[in-house]
C-alpha cells in the first residue's frame, strides 16, 4: 500500500533541501506534522473563530480566506461535523519567502483548520512550522520572519483555543 504522507514528505525535500529517504519517510506519521489545540471545554466554536480574528487583527495578520467546508459538504447532501478552514498571511512575509525560495508558495498562505472529531471535541490544527523552519535554510534575516509568522500562528491559535478577546 503507497504510504499517504509520501507526497507531502517529498514536498517538505524539496522545500528543505533535504532527500527523505523512502525508508525515513515510512517513520513519519501525518500527526508529526501538525500542531493541533483542543478548545477549552468553556470556548465554543464561534468564540475560537471570534477569538482568532480578533488576535489575528491585533498581530497585523489578515484573515484572507474562510472556508466553512462543512457547509459545502452540507450542500453536497453529506453529513459532516464542523470543519472550518481559516488562512491568514502576512503578505510582506510570503512575498520575501517566494522570492527566496519559490516552493514555499505551496506553504501559503499559513493554514488553521477548526475541526469537530468523532467524539464532538473542537480543535484547532496547523502545519507545525516549528518542525520546517529548522531546517529551511534560510538567512538570519528570513528566519526571524519565518519565526515571527510561526509564533503568531500559535498564538492566534492559542486564543481561540482559550477564547481570549
Amino acid at each position: 500500500m503507497r504510504n499517504p504522507i509520501m507526497p507531502i514528505l517529498v514536498l517538505l525535500s524539496m522545500l528543505l533541501g533535504a532527500p527523505i529517504s523512502a525508508t525515513a519517510a515510512e517513520g513519519i506519521s501525518i500527526a508529526e506534522t501538525v500542531l493541533k489545540m483542543p478548545l477549552a471545554d468553556d470556548v465554543s466554536m464561534d468564540d475560537a473563530v471570534d477569538s482568532m480574528k480578533l488576535r489575528a487583527n491585533t498581530l497585523n495578520f489578515k484573515l484572507v480566506a474562510h472556508l466553512p467546508l462543512y457547509k459545502e459538504l452540507e450542500s453536497m447532501g453529506i453529513e459532516s461535523k464542523r470543519i472550518e478552514i481559516f488562512q491568514f498571511c502576512d503578505a510582506r512575509i510570503a512575498n520575501e519567502m517566494v522570492i527566496f525560495n519559490p516552493d514555499f508558495s505551496a506553504y501559503l498562505p499559513c493554514r488553521i483548520t477548526l475541526i469537530e472529531d468523532a467524539e464532538g471535541k473542537p480543535w484547532l490544527v496547523t502545519l507545525d512550522l516549528g518542525k520546517i523552519i529548522p531546517s529551511a535554510n534560510l538567512s538570519p534575516e528570513l528566519l526571524e520572519k519565518a519565526e515571527m509568522v510561526r509564533d503568531k500562528i500559535e498564538s492566534i491559535m492559542t486564543a481561540g483555543a482559550n477564547g481570549e478577546l
